[in-house]
């Protein structure tokens, strides 16, 4: 797939290149922008359970 992209892409390596880092950087800016906000609506985050608590662990300590 990577292949294709960069085979589809127009203009000698150099131009490839900056045109990628291009595209990374709208979709990291969308992500930050747009997605993760509206995601973190459905997550709460003083609910997420990582693991089993060790046994003998003081429970609220």
């Amino acid at each position: 797939m990577y292949a294709a992209l960069w085979r589809g892409l127009p203009g000698p390596w150099w131009v490839k290149v900056l045109i990628l880092i291009v595209l990374m950087a709208a979709a990291l800016y969308g992500l930050m922008f747009y997605v993760f906000p509206w995601v973190s609506q459905f997550i709460v985050p003083q609910e997420v359970t990582v693991g089993l608590p060790l046994p003998g662990a003081v429970p609220g300590a």
